[in-house]
């Protein structure tokens, strides 16, 4: 097992023994992750896969402070999460945005709860919408809009707030294959250049892709079959900047695929036994 041991400083995020237990509706205990450790560097882009349903969305949740651990501690800069995070941003897999506001407000809405000034957040917002792409369609509103449209509008929603860390749970799962690529390409483009030549945004990108995970990916964790833990890192060695479409046809690429898909794969194999009614 290749151990999570990054160096370097205080770390973005830790989770150490993390562990969640929740209720079901009949009243039973149902773990979602456990003895969960976890580190990522600042500035690192790390995307987590695993089977369908082992904990992957908990883990983030964990991270915001939407949830609180049941054991295990989870920390942002040093510090225990202890709510949420004025300094982490978080794009959803479905649309988070408000649809009877134009696109323009709902770019806004982050300042504007912030307490920063009218003026200040609209053009804060004109300019994010002019670095994804839609400053064209500013007024129009969130059902005129395509697919990928929302998602850059989603991708502007979280960086005009200049997010320390930016959690995102596959935010492009629902888009066609080249729709995901180009927003792929623009989500490293703007994390990259968002915070101004200061060190960018931490990442945690959830996806059950794993050609996805690799290609944005500064580490790849493997999570185990529920209850979910770290099975395995994997360090990506591609050079950036990186282009989706044209580093998936390296020879480099296939090789980590399938170095990762022979850990990965095992658990899937596991989660779809479960399911079958099978001992795995």
């Amino acid at each position: 097992m290749i151990k999570d041991t990054p160096p370097g400083g205080t770390p973005a995020i830790e989770l150490r023994g993390a562990g969640k237990v929740f209720r079901t509706p009949s009243g039973a205990a149902h773990t979602a992750v456990r003895d969960l450790d976890l580190t990522v560097r600042q500035g690192e882009f790390v995307a987590v896969v695993g089977p369908t349903g082992c904990g992957k969305s908990t883990t983030l949740t964990l991270v915001s402070g939407l949830e609180e651990p049941t054991e295990g501690e989870v920390l942002i800069g040093g510090r225990p999460v202890d709510g949420i995070h004025p300094g982490v941003g978080f794009v959803f897999q479905q649309d988070a945005v408000f649809p009877w506001r134009t696109v323009l407000s709902n770019v806004m809405a982050g300042p504007r709860f912030r307490g920063v000034p009218k003026a200040e957040a609209r053009q804060r917002a004109r300019d994010w919408l002019r670095r994804v792409g839609l400053a064209a369609f500013a007024d129009r509103y969130p059902h005129q809009l395509s697919g990928g449209q929302r998602k850059r509008v989603a991708l502007a929603q979280t960086f005009v707030n200049d997010p320390a860390i930016l959690l995102m749970d596959e935010p492009f799962s629902a888009l066609d294959v080249q729709t995901r690529a180009l927003m792929s390409d623009e989500l490293l483009e703007l994390w990259g250049g968002a915070r101004d030549g200061r060190s960018p945004a931490s990442v945690v990108f959830v996806t059950h892709d794993l050609e996805e995970a690799i290609a944005l990916a500064d580490r790849v964790v493997v999570m185990t079959a529920g209850p979910a833990t770290v099975k395995e890192v994997f360090p990506i060695a591609l050079p950036r900047p990186r282009r989706v479409e044209s580093v998936r046809l390296e020879a480099r690429f296939i090789e980590i695929y399938r170095e990762i898909w022979s850990a990965l794969g095992e658990e899937v194999r596991i989660t779809r036994e479960r399911g079958a009614g099978h001992v795995a």
